[in-house]
């Protein structure tokens, strides 16, 4: 491969930051597929009767914190289109 002088190369830092949005973007949508068959199948109450509450907890927990993380991008995003 005969690659031109003039095209920026990317540096490993940003190859890593790439390959982990990419694990990322995967494993969110694994997320929101299991979720989704689990609300689909099963009542609430069922869910809630039957999980490890404290291994329940600590999920949303999880889930919260990467959330507002999202909205964080999201604003951000949202701030630097207005400009």
């Amino acid at each position: 491969m005969n690659a031109s002088s003039n095209e920026p190369r990317l540096t490993l830092e940003e190859v890593r930051l790439i390959a982990d949005l990419r694990i990322m973007h995967a494993k969110a949508y694994e997320l929101f597929e299991i979720v989704s068959v689990i609300k689909r199948r099963h009542e609430e109450s069922s869910i809630r009767s039957y999980a490890d509450q404290a291994m329940l907890d600590k999920d949303i927990q999880r889930v919260d914190e990467i959330y507002l993380w999202f909205l964080k991008l999201k604003e951000e995003g949202l701030r630097l289109t207005k400009k």
